[in-house]
């Protein structure tokens, strides 16, 4: 912990630009650097704007916590520190018959950067999000006191961590309740939506039959195919079968993406290969959960295809009105405005009241897109979109965040002004003092 550097930690989707002091993290019975300026826990930098960037100030580097304490192969309770990825965790415990209870879209998210984005996934209309698999976790605060906390203990500090972004203090080990499964397959379903009212008629339709969905959208449809593209769905299998499984190589993606590569007419000629993949209407399979849960994470540094002025990922939540509402109304602006990229990502969360005071789940229907960054043109875009989930009484989420307004933020947050006293004040980000300065960043 007494190594100290000056290096570039990045977001996931590199920008805005910061550099740091850096001070690893090795164990967690070691207290915290001794600074003058403000420090904030980093794990693997999967966070894609500035909430795990504390720029011109200090990152604690959590990787060095990595370390089980404890697992029961009997109860599925595993008690690990903070730094171990979900990755990690995956690899020990499938071959066991165990899995997390709730996986975001990639395995390489530390345990405490799980916790204080308060992650969900393909089931959050069963399972809700990460929080409801953690049973507790210690906290570590500048003045060197360890607070347990759990939904019995410490209770308000439990819910102002989870999901509060690395501001209340080291999250610094924490005990999990996994899932048990019989076999590392997934019996999986792909079915065409040719528009957005088929999207709503088979997340209706799922939501008592199967434990995971999501759908990928062409962003570029328009007209009376906007919202077209495939639903994904699917359930662990129940067959008994071998659970071990061999380790593959990730694909390199050693540079940045030359700008053509970004170029309209390639991404809707890739919108259109991938929405009409499928021969007929459906297809059904059963695959590994890697490529299920992890379909992003066979190429190593895959941000890196955005090229090297980054890119912004758009994760909105609104309410369902019928079949389009505020969610038809964004697609038709993204589509209108000709930038929509490779990922475009929808999905209906469910009623499941969130753990932590920020969390950003809530029940409608959440959008994710990446917006390749082309300065004033795609900010306009996106501050158009951030007035329609404005008007819904919609949110934006932070983890995906990288110039949402302060005063906008407030407006997200109900519950701020009981988070705030939880605070640690040795900690911030980049993004926090954003949102105190209460305009946006001028990301470019």
């Amino acid at each position: 912990m007494l190594r100290m550097s000056t290096s570039t930690p990045a977001s996931w989707g590199q920008l805005p630009k910061a550099t740091h002091f850096c001070h690893p993290v090795h164990h967690r019975l070691a207290p915290l650097p001794s600074v003058e300026s403000s420090m904030l826990p980093y794990g693997l930098g999967r966070s894609y704007g500035d909430s795990c960037l504390n720029d011109g100030e200090n990152l604690l580097l959590t990787r060095g916590l990595d370390h089980w304490i404890a697992f029961d192969p009997e109860s599925g309770i595993l008690q690990c520190e903070a730094g171990v990825s979900l990755a990690e965790i995956l690899e020990k415990v499938s071959p066991m018959g165990w899995f997390l209870s709730v996986t975001p879209g990639t395995r390489f998210v530390t345990v405490g950067g799980a916790i204080a984005n308060d992650v969900h996934g393909k089931n959050h209309h069963k399972a809700g999000c990460f929080s409801t698999c953690v049973l507790d976790f210690e906290l570590l605060r500048s003045d060197e006191t360890r607070q347990l906390c759990s939904r019995s203990e410490n209770q308000e500090r439990f819910h102002a961590t989870i999901g509060g972004l690395g501001l209340t203090g080291l999250i610094t080990r924490a005990t999990l309740q996994l899932k048990r499964i019989v076999s590392p397959l997934i019996a999986s379903e792909q079915v065409r939506m040719r528009h957005l009212g088929d999207f709503f008629a088979l997340a209706d339709e799922t939501h008592d039959t199967h434990e995971y969905c999501v759908a990928w959208l062409d962003g570029l449809a328009s007209g009376t195919s906007l919202g077209s593209g495939i639903f994904i769905r699917g359930n662990h299998l129940e067959e008994p079968t071998d659970l071990t499984w061999k380790k593959k190589p990730m694909l390199p993606v050693p540079c940045n993406a030359p700008s053509w590569f970004l170029r309209k007419p390639f991404i809707k000629a890739f919108n259109y290969a991938y929405s009409h993949k499928l021969r007929g209407d459906r297809h059904q399979g059963r695959e590994h959960f890697l490529p299920f849960f992890y379909p992003l994470d066979v190429a190593d540094r895959w941000n890196r295809f955005y090229g090297k002025k980054g890119f912004f990922q758009y994760q909105c939540v609104v309410p369902r009105v019928g079949d389009g509402g505020p969610i038809r109304e964004i697609l038709e602006h993204i589509s209108q405005s000709g930038q929509a990229s490779f990922l475009n990502v929808l999905k209906v969360f469910g009623d499941l009241p969130p753990e932590g005071l920020l969390s950003f789940p809530r029940p409608g229907v959440t959008l994710a897109m990446d917006f390749p960054n082309r300065g004033p043109e795609t900010l306009a875009l996106m501050t158009r979109l951030d007035e329609i989930v404005m008007a819904s009484g919609g949110a934006l989420y932070p983890a995906k965040d990288a110039r949402m307004r302060g005063e906008d933020f407030r407006t997200f947050t109900p519950n701020l002004d009981q988070f705030i006293p939880h605070i640690d004040p040795a900690f911030s980000s980049s993004f926090w003092r954003r949102m105190e300065r209460g305009h946006s960043c001028p990301s470019g």
